[in-house]
């Protein structure tokens, strides 16, 4: 029999994790995405000298907004807004190299950046995301039809297929040029053979490569060495997941995933360095849930209806993807699926966003339990999704609060409704919630300090 869902990994990692003077700490999504965790590095980074990416590539995306200015970051860590921090693409990242270098290109037109370039350190180890790889990640989602797993269509998918298969070219690779156009020569006929009609300027691509590869070889190294020295000479160094836990392609929603691990294990696999090196591991959740795509979504809502809680969260959390534009669904906050994501990473507490777009709705909802058709109560987190798309999920009824909470600075100030909600949902989930989002602002955010937890709040 599955043992019921435990905590107690959250708990004991909380208090030895946090005594340690140095290590990684790491922001990590905990939903399906879209949680905010961009603002969170973008505050935190400010106080870090290493800023890491390790997982998917550019189907990940974060808004920020500073001083009336948006930010959009796909490839590149949001810790880029720190001019002091050096920011690090992994190995466990797929690069698309022409959206890389115009994801720099953007940020450079912008009043201090003009260092931008020489503060980044892309992998010689991370696999390459070509034209191709795009095209054929297009092609395999229109073939699925209705069942269309709702692909970013980046090409990470056939990009990541490429590295398991052994036939992937990496960031190195640019820097030894007969080798690259040998193995990109082959890479194309393998993908001309597998995929009918794909046509591929080969020569065109080969002489765009050449053209970058200078460029990119001055930005190009061993990152292994580098951030293992950087954590032994007492570097603060701070990871910037990516996607979230229900979307990792072993634990989350499968086949309505990505391509990669973006739970905590990336952070191992994806930057080269021990588990005993890690410190903090933040969760980034919405107080209340989105999608984008396909999949099962338990507590999802009407987000047509204007009547309807969830065309409130829409239209008032601007529920739009950073990375594809497209709408995004809306539910209510779904506690089992928080409570799994706990447990997998380990969380030693959460960064709880967006609370004021519940600002306004007269009562809010928290699924808190599912139910199998015979009512019982599912005690883990189904792998069958027709199994998760069966369930009836039990609400707690919470109320709400009309005032707004913008400004609020401090948790004693958010009205008494806001903080019984925060509450409730830090005791459900059973990991304490440090920061909360009010606003849609950079230093919108109550950050309820270190040195307490769940029995002392």
């Amino acid at each position: 029999k599955t043992p019921p869902l435990s905590l107690s990994s959250s708990s004991s990692s909380s208090s030895s994790s946090s005594s340690r003077k140095n290590g990684i700490d790491i922001v990590l999504g905990g939903q399906w995405g879209d949680e905010g965790k961009g603002k969170l590095v973008d505050i935190l980074s400010q106080e870090y000298d290493v800023c890491a990416r390790v997982a998917g590539g550019s189907n990940a995306g974060h808004t920020i907004v500073v001083n009336n200015t948006k930010y959009k970051f796909h490839l590149l860590p949001s810790g880029m807004l720190n001019p002091h921090a050096t920011c690090v693409i992994g190995n466990g990242v797929v690069v698309h190299l022409p959206s890389f270098l115009n994801e720099i290109d953007s940020l450079l037109q912008h009043k201090g950046f003009e260092d931008a370039e020489q503060r980044i350190l892309l992998s010689d180890r991370a696999h390459l995301v070509f034209d191709f790889h795009q095209h054929v990640d297009g092609r395999l989602e229109a073939r699925l039809g209705r069942n269309k797993l709702g692909t970013t269509k980046k090409g990470i998918g056939p990009a990541y297929a490429s590295k398991a298969q052994r036939n992937g070219l990496r960031v190195g690779d640019l820097q030894d040029w007969p080798y690259f156009e040998s193995r990109f020569r082959s890479l194309c006929q393998h993908h001309v053979r597998a995929h009918a009609g794909l046509e591929i300027d080969v020569e065109q691509q080969l002489a765009f490569y050449k053209s970058i590869a200078d460029r990119v070889g001055k930005m190009t190294t061993d990152t292994i060495p580098y951030i293992n020295h950087a954590f032994e000479t007492n570097k603060r160094i701070l990871v910037e997941g990516a996607n979230a836990t229900m979307l990792d392609i072993d634990f989350g929603t499968y086949p309505f995933v990505t391509s990669s691990n973006p739970s905590v294990g990336s952070v191992l696999t994806g930057l080269g360095v021990s588990p005993t090196k890690l410190r903090g591991i933040y969760g980034t959740v919405k107080a209340y849930c989105t999608r984008v795509g396909e999949g099962p979504f338990p507590t999802e809502l009407d987000v047509q209806d204007e009547a309807s809680p969830g065309y409130h969260m829409k239209t008032i959390g601007a529920e739009y993807g950073t990375t594809t534009g497209r709408g995004r669904r809306c539910g209510w906050l779904d506690i089992p699926q928080m409570k799994y994501s706990s447990q997998i990473n380990g969380f030693t507490c959460l960064n709880l966003t967006k609370l004021d777009v519940l600002t306004g709705l007269d009562t809010i909802y928290v699924g808190k339990a599912y139910r199998d058709g015979d009512g019982n109560i599912l005690e883990h987190m189904p792998a069958n999704l027709r199994t998760l798309e069966g369930v009836t999920v039990e609400y707690e009824a919470l109320p709400g609060w009309k005032e707004d909470i913008s400004t609020v600075k401090t948790f004693e100030d958010l009205p008494p409704q806001a903080q019984a909600y925060v509450l409730r949902v830090q005791e459900l989930i059973g990991v304490p919630i440090r920061w909360i989002g009010v606003g849609p602002n950079r230093l919108d955010v109550i950050d309820r300090g270190e040195g307490w937890d769940l029995n002392h709040s």
